[in-house]
């Protein structure tokens, strides 16, 4: 890689679908989930490992975070480019736009920054893979095109969305077009016909042509973005934009960008990804017994198979369980079937609607007074 890529890191997820380990003040990206480091650490290193002139991060979180978001880049000693507080949450489209305008503003005339944008909770097992997909994606972008990495599935998935490939141009293909999740059947002909891949959430593209096409197509997000780039404020390490953020319509890039442009390609990745969306997709990702149990912390299974069985700090005592989820923690206790996973976030939705505290859960001092 020739060119200056900068990796853009979002964090501003809650990860309702891992609760109640991950919490409103302490989301699955910033917990120790698969590795001994959290999936935040864990995708700063990815980028760190990448050929080529790969310039420090720069990371979008929420207020809640930052000292966390902060703490955990000193401990595996990075130094952010920036670390942006959202004033609120506005989805990717606004989050990457903000972060390609302090990328232009930090490189000199003339030099024209690549974005590598990367969602902070996504585990890739096979990192050499995904080197080699950037570096191909890095071609692609510096011929103009706005680049998005396809994931080559391996089973049907009615959780992702798919992208359906177009004309071959050697290691990437044009986009055809994006589809919405799909039902079971349809999922099933997409895999069988080698055309669709999963939509990954991850771009690369040059902080110009994604600005460009932001503002041909949806110029409202742009302008409330320059105007709360425009006035920002530096506070200790963090960069906090300006209110104007809280009047930027929400929208994806997907929707906002990908799907409009006529410079869409897509890079195929198998390099073991997952989004970590579920406990059953953890359970999946993890080391498990004989019996095909993951079992964490203080647990006693007997007779239980193909669980997930978890204790953050009492005896968790579980008998004769096939397929279920049990999750401890200091205020509350899941007990599911692993096929009820997409059950979690209506729980938690129902939980917040009573004002419930355990969805906020406890910031262990990071989010102390300033």
């Amino acid at each position: 890689m020739s060119q200056t890529v900068i990796p853009v890191i979002l964090s501003g997820g809650s990860g309702t679908r891992l609760w109640p380990l991950s919490r409103e003040l302490r989301p699955k990206q910033l917990l120790p989930l698969v590795t001994s480091n959290s999936l935040l650490q864990d995708t700063v290193l990815r980028t760190r490992a990448l050929a080529g002139r790969v310039a420090a991060p720069i990371l979008i979180c929420n207020e809640a975070h930052r000292f966390l978001v902060a703490e955990q880049l000193r401990e595996i000693g990075t130094e952010a480019q920036a670390i942006v507080l959202e004033p609120a949450g506005r989805n990717t489209a606004p989050a990457v736009a903000v972060a390609a305008l302090l990328a232009q503003e930090a490189h000199a005339a003339g030099v024209e920054p690549l974005l590598l944008v990367l969602p902070a909770d996504h585990l890739i097992r096979d990192e050499k893979t995904f080197a080699q997909a950037v570096s191909h994606a890095v071609s692609a972008a510096s011929e103009g095109h706005l680049v998005t990495f396809g994931i080559v599935p391996d089973r049907p998935e009615t959780g992702y969305g798919y992208i359906r490939r177009g004309a071959a141009h050697g290691p990437w293909s044009t986009v055809e077009e994006f589809v919405e999740k799909p039902d079971a059947e349809t999922a099933r002909v997409y895999v069988d016909s080698g055309d669709y891949l999963w939509n990954s959430g991850m771009f690369l593209f040059s902080a110009e042509a994604y600005l460009s096409e932001l503002r041909r197509h949806v110029p409202g997000i742009l302008q409330c973005c320059e105007q709360a780039t425009a006035g920002s404020s530096r506070d200790q390490d963090f960069t906090r934009l300006g209110t104007e953020f809280l009047d930027c319509p929400a929208d994806s890039i997907d929707y906002a960008v990908m799907e409009k442009t006529d410079q869409a390609v897509v890079v195929p990745l198998a390099a073991g990804w997952s989004d970590v969306g579920s406990w059953t997709a953890l359970h999946e990702l993890l080391e498990k017994d004989e019996h095909g149990n993951v079992l964490r912390g203080d647990v006693l299974a007997e007779g239980c198979r193909d669980s997930y069985i978890a204790s953050s700090g009492r005896l968790v005592a579980a008998i004769g369980l096939e397929g279920h989820v049990v999750v401890e923690t200091e205020d509350a206790v899941l007990v599911m079937a692993r096929d009820s996973a997409q059950g979690v976030k209506a729980l938690v939705d129902a939980l917040k609607a009573e004002g419930r505290g355990e969805v906020r859960g406890s910031s262990d001092g990071a989010d102390e007074a300033d």
